[in-house]
This record gives C-alpha cells, sequence and structure tokens, in this order.
C-alpha cells in the first residue's frame, strides 16, 4: 500500500514525488512516456517571475514566482544560472516611467538576495545594442534565470527515487477505482505489455495536458476536460544570432513577448508562441504560420532578418491551463489550481491544473499542505534548502568545479568536462571516475557524448531510446549526425540490460 500514488512525470509531479518521498511517505509515480517527455521539456527554459504577467495584475503569481527563482537557483546551480534580459524601449510600449516602474516591482517583490537589478541602458554605446537595429538607442535590463527544463524534472526523479519513491517511466495506469478507504490502480507496463495492480491511499492527478483524461478515467466525470484549456507554444533554434551572452524580450504589435535567447553555445532559441490547441498533445508541432510569426517578430528588432530557412530546430509544447473562459490565448493565466475530488469517507484525488516550471516546487509544498490531513505522519517542508543532485556547490562556484575536475582528469578534453559538469553538477565527477585515459571513457558517439556518459544516463536517469539521451537529458541532438545517431542507437539495442527502474 503506498501513501501517495503520483500520475505524470512531468515537472510537477515529479516535485510532488521528491516532496513527499522526503517527509517520510512511500510514493510511487507513474509516466506513461518518458519523464520530462510532454510540456516540461518544451518550455521557454527560464526560471522567471513573469514580467509581462503585471501587466494582467497577477501579482500573487509574480511574487511567488520571483522568491522562488534564488531557491531554485541554489538548488541546481549546474542546470539554472542568471541570465540578464534586455528590454528595447520603442514608442509602441508603455512610457519608460511606467516601465521603470514595473522593474522597480519585479526587483523588489519577491526578495531578492543573489541576481543584480534592473537598470537603463544605452542601447548606443552597450554590447547588447549592437546586433539591434539603429531605431533602438534606449532600453533596460534586469535579471531572471536560465534552466535546463528536462534535467530539472529528471534531478527531481533522481531525488525523489533515492528518498524510496517507486519511479516507473513508459507505465500507464490504465485504471484506478476507489476500493473503500484507498485507490486500486493498474499499471501497464509499455514495453512489454504487462499489467501489475498496485494501492495507493490517494493519487496525484499531475498529468500535465492530459489531466483532464486522467480525471475523466479516474472519476467518469464528463465534464472533466472543460476545466483544461490546452495552449501550445513552439519555439525555433537558429545559428547564433550575437557574440554577447545576454538574453533580449521583444514585444510585438499583437501584445505578445517573444524572447530571444542564447542557447547551447553556438544557437539562439526564439519564441514561443501561444495558439489555442484541440487534439493530442503528444501530436503538438510548430506550424509553418508560427515559423514566420517568430522569424518576423525578432527580424523587426534585430539588424539581420531571420527566415524560416535558417531554422535548425524546432519544439512545440501544450500548456495545460485552467480553463477560466474566454480571452486571447496569451492572456490565459498561468497560475496553478488545485482541486480535490471525494466524498467524505472516500479515497482522495487531487488534481493539479496549470502551473509553471518556476513554481512547481511551491506548488509541491501546496499539495503537500492540502493532502496532509490524510497523510498525518508526513514530517514538516524540507525542499527550500535542499540541493538537487550535483547542486552541492555555491551558486558562484562552477567555474571552481569545473576546474577541479579538469585537474583531477586531465586526459578528459576541457569541453567535455565542462559540458558533463553543467549537465550533471558534483555528479560528474561520479561518471569520470577512475578516468586516466580518454579511451577510459567508452566507445565516442560524437560531440564528446561517451559510453560511459550513456551508461550513467540509462541505469541512473531512466533512459531508454536515443531521443531521452539526446533531446532530454542533453540537447546533442543539435550536433551528432545521422551516422552518430545510428551508432548510439545500435549500440542501446544491443545492450543485455534489465531497462527497468535505476537502482534507488
Amino acid at each position: 500500500m503506498f501513501d501517495l500514488a503520483v500520475i505524470g512525470g512531468g515537472v510537477n509531479g515529479c516535485g510532488v514525488a521528491r516532496d513527499a518521498a522526503g517527509r517520510g511517505c512511500s510514493v510511487l509515480l507513474a509516466e506513461q512516456n518518458d519523464l520530462a517527455s510532454g510540456t516540461s521539456s518544451a518550455s521557454t527554459k527560464l526560471v522567471h517571475g513573469g514580467l509581462r504577467y503585471l501587466e494582467h495584475y497577477e501579482f500573487r503569481l509574480v511574487r511567488e514566482a520571483l522568491s522562488e527563482r534564488e531557491v531554485l537557483l541554489r538548488a541546481a546551480p549546474h542546470i539554472i544560472w542568471p541570465l540578464r534580459f534586455v528590454l528595447p524601449h520603442h514608442r509602441g510600449l508603455r512610457p519608460a516611467a511606467l516601465i521603470r516602474l514595473g522593474l522597480w516591482l519585479y526587483d523588489h517583490l519577491g526578495g531578492r538576495e543573489i541576481l543584480p537589478g534592473s537598470r537603463g541602458i544605452d542601447l548606443t554605446s552597450e554590447p547588447s545594442g549592437v546586433p539591434l537595429r539603429s531605431e533602438f538607442s534606449r532600453g533596460f535590463e534586469y535579471s531572471d534565470c536560465w534552466v535546463d527544463d528536462a534535467r530539472l524534472v529528471v534531478l527531481n526523479a533522481r531525488d525523489a527515487a533515492d528518498r524510496g519513491a517507486d519511479i516507473r517511466v513508459r507505465t500507464e495506469v490504465v485504471a484506478a477505482t476507489r476500493s473503500g478507504d484507498h485507490w486500486s490502480l493498474v499499471l501497464e507496463d509499455k514495453a512489454t505489455g504487462q499489467r501489475v495492480a498496485e494501492k495507493a491511499r490517494l493519487v496525484v492527478n499531475a498529468g500535465g495536458p492530459w489531466v483532464g483524461e486522467v480525471l475523466k478515467r479516474l472519476t467518469r466525470s464528463s465534464a472533466a476536460s472543460s476545466r483544461v484549456r490546452l495552449v501550445k507554444g513552439s519555439h525555433i533554434v537558429v545559428p547564433r544570432l550575437y557574440e554577447h551572452e545576454r538574453a533580449y524580450i521583444f514585444q510585438n504589435a499583437d501584445r505578445r513577448i517573444v524572447f530571444s535567447i542564447p542557447y547551447e553555445a553556438d544557437f539562439t532559441l526564439i519564441g514561443t508562441t501561444d495558439v489555442d490547441y484541440a487534439g493530442d498533445p503528444a501530436d503538438a508541432a510548430i506550424s509553418a504560420d508560427e515559423v514566420a510569426y517568430l522569424c518576423n517578430a525578432v527580424s523587426a528588432y534585430f539588424k539581420t532578418s531571420i527566415r524560416p530557412a535558417d531554422v535548425v530546430w524546432t519544439y512545440s509544447g501544450v500548456r495545460p491551463l485552467y480553463n477560466e473562459g474566454g480571452g486571447a490565448a496569451q492572456e490565459a493565466t498561468r497560475d496553478y489550481v488545485l482541486e480535490l475530488d471525494g466524498r467524505p469517507g472516500e479515497p482522495v484525488l487531487l488534481n493539479i491544473f496549470g502551473g509553471k516550471i518556476t513554481t512547481y516546487r511551491h506548488l509541491a509544498e501546496e499539495v503537500m499542505k492540502r493532502i496532509g490531513p490524510w497523510l498525518p505522519s508526513a514530517s514538516p517542508p524540507w525542499t527550500a534548502r535542499a540541493p538537487l543532485p550535483g547542486g552541492e556547490f555555491p551558486v558562484r562556484g562552477f567555474d571552481d568545479l569545473v576546474a577541479r575536475l579538469s585537474q583531477r582528469h586531465p586526459a578528459v578534453p576541457a569541453g567535455v568536462v565542462r559540458r558533463l559538469a553543467r549537465c550533471y553538477g558534483t555528479v560528474a565527477g561520479e561518471i569520470l571516475s577512475g578516468t586516466t585515459a580518454i579511451e577510459d571513457l567508452g566507445q565516442h558517439f560524437g560531440a564528446g557524448l561517451y559510453e560511459r556518459e550513456v551508461v550513467h544516463l540509462v541505469e541512473r536517469e531512466w533512459a531508454r531510446t536515443v531521443e531521452d539521451i539526446l533531446w532530454r537529458r542533453t540537447k546533442l541532438g543539435l550536433r551528432l549526425d545521422a551516422g552518430e545517431r545510428q551508432r548510439l542507437a545500435d549500440w542501446l539495442a544491443a545492450q543485455d540490460r534489465q531497462l527497468t527502474s535505476p537502482a534507488a
């Protein structure tokens, strides 16, 4: 009998599993595909307060998100780091004085300690002004953070498993019924078709864009889907557009926001769109109109025009927003809503609607607060000051970590050491352990991806496929060619491993 069964292996589901396991609860998490295979790997890769949400007067959401930025930065400084954003000013925006007021609120609403504050800038003399058209002569600069979103999910799952949670990937909850004081669940392994029965005292529905489908399956409610508004957000990746490390936030004539962000050293990430979506979220893909929209949006600001032919990669995700009815997609709230389902005496179902990557940890605490009466022996909150795996070093200590790893393993190319440190933090030392020659890392698949790292991803991070490894655990899919990808696929197929949950 599990205390808690979590359905969904996105950031909210893995965050809840981690929090609950750390409080001494027995936890089962079931994800029908790979961890972060849905919305949680298709974000704009930001831990941010949401500057534009101030325009919609969502002060509580902004305050909560701003306070979470530095909590997460301290917890995982290898996959989260500070990023400065440049907002070019022009006549189509609000008056400069009003923007300054908004940025002052943004600086002070969330208790900022680490990140530098906002400032006005002269774009004619700043490096960030060089790529911009000449009509943009003044602007503003403020702080938020970058995050490797899919790795954030995996690290939460890894920490949950290390604390006793049972994490099952590619496992679908095909049936769930209330049986007296507990839920009876039927789980199907999608690789083998094998079904097993499990029991849990309560269930958390963290199905993301499938939250309505899961709710309907569990409660037989025909009105379940009406509580979810699906909004597709798409992004494009192009070759690097400028040399400096700042990001840009552009506001367009339709009032939408588009970001331009340095990405994986050699690229620029541009997004996002906001389009109402119908259909299976797994089939979400960028349209030609969205590609053209993003290219045109940033070309209105940069000296160099971006064309659809410049795009080297795209991705799309579907946000499961709480349906408040009406309004444009970009104006729908990104706040989360938690709803309890169950009559007195019945086992409880808690449904999670909406949410942001930035607020996932706080959301998990709120979930535990709501289900606390059914878990009387659970320990108090603990995640606010606990590092995620690999994050056991100071916020400003990344370069020192890289230097230590390079000194211990001089045979490993500096670029490989740095990338491993970025992906795994202090855990990179475990991957490199005993390496005295480059051959010790095993087969080289390309772009600095070696067999030793792939073994780690399979045995410790639930990776099963080429896509898991190249697009979620790493972003090396941008660098490996077709032949190198096939070599990796052949290696995975040849392994005689028991591909079940990694050892806790």
